[in-house]
């Protein structure tokens, strides 16, 4: 890398910054001799693979790295002054008030026992910003901003009544409640489904033109890379090995790094072939789950209709995209398939056989045959449990020897991108990416007949995520795997699926297979999520390194 020199108009310089990780890491840093600056004014992306150094650069600015974790060398300035030097009240204050971070994982950025109305307006009343009224108006404003439905009623709601997509449009208000002069969106969009990511990204471009506000932006999506930057740093095992113009980076890259990430995006709208008509595994007939929220003071009753009458089937070895928007009724349905939520009408017809009508008792020896991958990995991995025994507990519970499920656990690890050596070390002590990678192995180590995937790819970065929609077919092929794809990005369902459904609503609005869908899509909420895809204009450069690498 040349020699750093920071901009006159920088807002946050990063010089030679370098933070070592604990003895029997894999590598000695986590960042090493990363040197850097963000303007005032601009959008600066971080991509990277997972364990890239990313996320822990972002926290080093906030002074939010875990304990143990401290920079030895190097600068962090922010508006003229160090932050590494700071005291922990002085950066309290200029959290949320001057720098404000938006969280990768949603569920656990907020705090269960509080409404999220009253979790955006604690940060106004801890720098006292607004009087009460005031206060009020803000939060509103906030969470229709963020595209959040019926603000009023949902102000009221506790994070776990709204989904993944839907808490993280909180966290996002949060974090511009008082327009702060730097923004650090750690995969912010990653949960969001097309539409409102486009709403999300407009939201952040304009308030950051508006207030001249410096945004630091980590994301493994070349998609919203190529729809939001103005400059591009890669990062690579920690240390920066590219940066320049958006332009550059994306159409002519460098390092040979970068030219394999950006070989591995998946190139515009792919067109799976059609299966072959085989037999069917699973046949889901007039589906119905219905919610009622509110009868508090604060709020009416409400009958929501999550899933309305939805009809469709999985064909052995055929993979099945449900895509649309948060809270259409997507993870619903999975959830209803693997039997975690009742269902209010319908039938589930697995291999002839009606799971709605099953006891527990009598589903329990079925669960093996139908496995899930979840979107949210921090909340589905036992925090008390090693890696290892979180793979290996269905086997072994299901008559596999315990030392025949100790070795397929550490073949599976290898096979989804992680080493065997993970076996031994807990789900905290991994990247958001690389624990959606363990529920992934977690979900193939019983060889299941259907796995129901949950959005199983949306916290990989494009590498890893290739690898592992590569994995997923190979196994699809080998096994004659039925598989449920429960997905906002339509690249990758336009990828990997044999026949797409599209929900908006609680009901299906289309269905057929790809080439349709995406080519001559018939319904206008089809055309909508379509038309924002975000940097559809973009088309990854293809060189035959690049081609290679994807291929690998």
């Amino acid at each position: 890398m040349p020699n750093f020199l920071p901009s006159q108009a920088s807002l946050l310089s990063i010089q030679e910054l370098s933070i070592a990780l604990p003895q029997g890491a894999d590598r000695p840093y986590a960042v090493q001799d990363i040197s850097f600056d963000l303007r005032r004014g601009e959008i600066l992306c971080i991509v990277g693979e997972s364990g890239s150094g990313k996320s822990m650069s972002s926290n080093a600015i906030m002074g939010l790295l875990p304990p143990g974790l401290v920079p030895q060398t190097g600068r962090i300035l922010f508006q003229g002054r160090d932050l590494l030097l700071q005291d922990e009240t002085t950066l309290l204050g200029m959290r949320g008030k001057d720098m404000a971070m938006v969280f990768q994982e949603p569920l656990s950025a907020l705090n269960p026992l509080m409404t999220v109305g009253e979790q955006i307006a604690e940060v106004m009343r801890v720098h006292r910003s607004h009087d009460p009224q005031a206060c009020e108006r803000r939060v509103l404003e906030l969470l229709e901003f963020v595209g959040l439905p019926d603000p009023v009623t949902l102000r009221h709601s506790y994070p776990f009544r709204l989904s993944g997509g839907q808490r993280q449009r909180v966290v996002i208000a949060m974090a511009l409640a008082l327009e702060p002069s730097l923004l650090i969106a750690d995969e912010p969009t990653t949960a969001l489904d097309v539409t409102t990511q486009a709403q999300i990204l407009a939201l952040i471009r304009r308030i950051q033109r508006e207030k001249g506000m410096g945004v630091m932006f980590v994301t493994h999506d070349f998609g919203v890379v190529a729809e939001i930057a103005d400059r591009v740093a890669v990062m690579e095992k920690g240390r920066l090995v590219e940066i320049g113009p958006a332009y550059q980076v994306l159409n002519q890259p460098q390092h040979p790094y970068t030219r394999r990430l950006i070989g591995a995006v998946p190139h515009g709208l792919a067109r799976k072939a059609s299966s072959a008509q085989s037999e069917t595994v699973l046949e889901v007939r007039n589906l119905r789950k219905t919610y009622a929220t509110g009868g508090g003071w604060f709020a009416p009753k409400r009958v929501v209709h999550a899933v309305n009458d939805v009809s469709f089937s999985v064909r052995r070895g055929e993979t099945l995209g449900i895509v649309g928007e948060s809270g259409s009724g997507k993870s619903t349905i999975g959830k209803c398939l693997l039997r975690l939520t009742g269902i209010d009408g319908g039938q589930l017809l697995f291999d002839g056989c009606d799971l709605a009508t099953l006891s527990e008792r009598q589903f329990r020896p079925l669960r093996k045959d139908v496995q899930m991958i979840f979107q949210d990995p921090f909340a589905s991995l036992n925090p008390r449990h090693t890696v290892g025994r979180i793979i290996s507990d269905g086997p072994v519970a299901n008559g596999v020897p315990t030392a025949e499920a100790h070795r397929r656990t550490r073949e599976l690890l290898e096979l989804v991108g992680l080493e065997a050596s993970a076996f031994d070390r807990y789900p905290n002590q991994f990247s958001g990416g690389q624990r959606q990678r363990i529920g992934i192995a977690r979900a193939l180590a019983l060889q299941p007949k259907l796995i129901v995937a949950d959005e199983s790819v949306s916290a990989l970065d494009v590498s890893v995520q290739a690898q592992v929609l590569e994995l997923l077919a190979r196994l699809q092929k080998q096994l004659n795997l039925a598989l449920v794809f429960i997905t906002h990005d339509l690249r990758v369902a336009a990828q990997i699926c044999h026949h797409v459904i599209v929900m908006h609503c609680g009901g299906v609005v289309e269905s057929g297979p790809p080439s349709r869908i995406f080519d001559a899509p018939e319904h206008d909420y089809t055309r909508r999520l379509i038309a924002s895809i975000p940097g559809k204009a973009w088309e990854p450069p293809v060189t035959a390194p690049a081609a290679a690498a994807a291929r690998a």
